[in-house]
């Protein structure tokens, strides 16, 4: 009798006690996140105000006829038909895709040859870094796609140097043939952010595998080719999404340097978007545009990463088969 007395209050406290640490544990989790939501909640409203919203709206709008002027009316799939049978469209299309299939690689060659000469262990290297990638802060604005139509421009650099050298000027940016060539070169010449990533990967690599090619007598080349490429793959994956989600969406260079032309001939699809949702005030139509562009540049991203089972290498899974 006198031992149940004694082991009665113990197992109460025992109760008390892991009743009280249990209604702990659920305040600390109820209020752990609840400080979390509190710090996020600029940047959840800033979402939902100013990127989800618009974007159900945006595919609301693309069944719709809407000029900003008047609301909007329901017509369907109209806006869509309308697309099939444009042949600005089809050109702008074709503009975007030429212009991808140039400056995306080009950019990424140019970014990759600057990082391979900045990852060397030479006397004043980070200054050399530095001014190399110090354009690139201002790569993307307006300044510089307005000094680069100064400089391919009648009187620019490009022709005062063509003549120099016994060369007829030319109107680079006037003619149809070369204007959507000075948009690419533009765009290789902003290869800073990808040369950082390449320089970061190539960072990343070994140097016992540099070392033990130069022992089995490897060259230069066949250490790029073996050992570079394949440990900088997944780096050059990521650049390469990225650069061709830029260039289907470029619009500043083509609107500033060109505005389109001349004869269409750099009108992008961007540019295009713009001009039916401003210019001719068919915000139905350009927000239809929107969503075909989402879905090729979708559909290009999704292509990249089913190809790039076939080349691009990763450690982990090496050492996974291990």
């Amino acid at each position: 009798m006198n031992a149940q007395t004694v082991q009665t209050p113990d197992k109460a406290g025992l109760y008390k006690g892991m009743e009280a640490v249990a209604n702990k544990t659920f305040k600390g989790r109820w209020n752990a996140p609840l400080a979390g939501y509190l710090f996020i909640a600029p940047w959840l409203l800033g979402f939902l105000i100013l990127q989800l919203w618009p974007i159900i709206q945006s595919f609301y709008l693309s069944f719709t006829e809407y000029s900003l002027l008047e609301p909007a009316r329901w017509i369907g799939i109209k806006n869509f038909q309308d697309i099939a049978h444009d042949r600005l469209f089809f050109n702008s299309l074709k503009v975007t895709f030429l212009y991808v299939i140039a400056s995306v690689p080009l950019k990424l060659l140019v970014a990759l040859a600057i990082a391979l000469l900045l990852n060397r262990n030479i006397r004043g290297i980070s200054f050399y870094r530095t001014i190399i990638y110090l354009p690139s802060l201002i790569g993307g604005s307006l300044a510089v796609a307005v000094l680069w139509r100064n400089i391919f421009g009648l009187n620019g650099f490009i022709n005062q140097l063509a003549i120099w050298v016994g060369i007829a000027p030319k109107n680079w940016i006037g003619t149809p043939s070369t204007a959507l060539g000075t948009l690419v070169l533009l765009t290789a010449w902003q290869f800073g952010s990808s040369m950082i990533i390449f320089l970061a990967g190539l960072k990343q690599i070994p140097s016992e595998l540099y070392e033990a090619a130069s022992v089995d007598g490897a060259s230069p080349l066949r250490k790029f080719i073996r050992i570079t490429l394949p440990m900088l793959s997944p780096v050059i994956l990521f650049n390469l999404i990225m650069g061709i989600i830029n260039a289907f969406q470029m619009f500043t260079s083509a609107f500033v340097v060109t505005n389109g032309g001349p004869v269409n001939s750099t009108e992008m699809f961007a540019l295009f978007l713009y001009n039916k949702a401003f210019g001719s005030l068919q915000m139905g139509y350009a927000s239809a545009l929107a969503w075909i562009l989402l879905v090729i540049i979708g559909i290009a991203t999704a292509l990249n990463f089913i190809a790039s089972k076939y080349w691009v290498f990763y450690e982990t899974e090496t050492e996974g088969r291990k």
